[in-house]
């Protein structure tokens, strides 16, 4: 992965750079050293109606997958980080719209950050502003998110374990968009035998083509796009993904109404177990590499 131009530095640490070569495709693998432990937590915060996910992996090392819509993002990560702790590995941005940007501004202002994966697309928005400010004075290592990229987690005791960029199909970055839901980043996250996919705010056209594609989408975990709205959630994409568990995470009473009922009904045809951030609260997933198991005292 390249930095992104002035903001690149080159920083030891958690990320080791290698190249994968294939297809006329260069991609980079970034490489946690991780250790000990053999459990992978997943918490979708509930942080009204925006999106945030926060993962620690076997070794320890903190993901931040979105921030959702305000500061609610600091009080959440303060029940999973030790006060003492004030770095985070990695930050993914999956799009930069305000329910998925604004907290992970408040972020950079409280906890030193050392890598930043996004797509570095340009929007015109007082959030977005304030973004790319804070990213020319954060010393945190720039990656642009492109399809082939993989961070792999592995530990001595779980072999397999690796964040795989499914989308962007391409490089998008300085490219302006008036509305970017569909530029967002899809990942899927595999420990073990199971698997989680976050989709950001894609809509059913890229969940299409990702079927299309034949991309490598079957998970255990299914984080419902766009908060459950008419505009994602196509019944092939979900059928093709095939999750045990869809976690939606959506604002109590938000005025979208969101989940939309259509895509309930998706889910339910399929028997797939539904959790709802507005409904639950934040939601632990905890997984040993075999099985997962969901922590949380509002769900049985």
């Amino acid at each position: 992965m390249k930095a992104s131009g002035s903001l690149r530095r080159q920083r030891p640490g958690l990320f080791a750079l290698g190249v994968l070569f294939g297809l006329n495709v260069l991609a980079w693998l970034a490489v946690f050293d991780l250790e000990n432990n053999s459990f992978l937590e997943v918490n979708f915060f509930d942080v009204g109606q925006g999106d945030a996910i926060f993962i620690e992996t076997a070794r320890g090392h903190q993901i931040l997958i979105d921030g959702g819509p305000s500061s609610a993002i600091l009080e959440k990560l303060a029940k999973e980080i030790p006060f003492w702790d004030r770095t985070i590995d990695l930050i993914i941005l999956t799009h930069p719209e305000r329910d998925h940007l604004s907290g992970l501004i408040e972020v950079l202002k409280r906890y030193k950050v050392e890598n930043i994966l996004w797509t570095g697309i340009v929007r015109d928005t007082p959030e977005y502003k304030e973004w790319e400010s804070l990213l020319k004075k954060e010393r945190a290592e720039i990656f642009i998110a492109k399809i082939n990229q993989r961070i792999n987690c592995s530990t001595p005791e779980v072999k397999h374990c690796q964040i795989d960029i499914l989308h962007p199909f391409e490089n998008l970055e300085g490219q302006e968009f008036k509305e970017s839901n569909n530029t967002s980043i899809i990942a899927k996250l595999v420990f073990g035998e199971n698997s989680f996919l976050f989709t950001g705010d894609a809509h059913k056209s890229l969940e299409k083509k990702l079927v299309e594609r034949e991309a490598a989408i079957e998970s255990d975990v299914l984080k419902i796009s766009h908060h459950g709205s008419k505009g994602s959630t196509a019944e092939e994409f979900v059928k093709e993904v095939s999750p045990q568990i869809a976690v939606i995470s959506a604002g109590k009473d938000n005025s979208y109404g969101h989940p939309r009922q259509e895509v309930l009904d998706i889910l339910t045809k399929y028997g797939i177990k539904v959790l709802r951030t507005d409904n639950d609260g934040d939601i632990k997933i905890i997984s040993d590499g075999e099985n997962i198991k969901i922590k949380n005292q509002n769900v049985k």
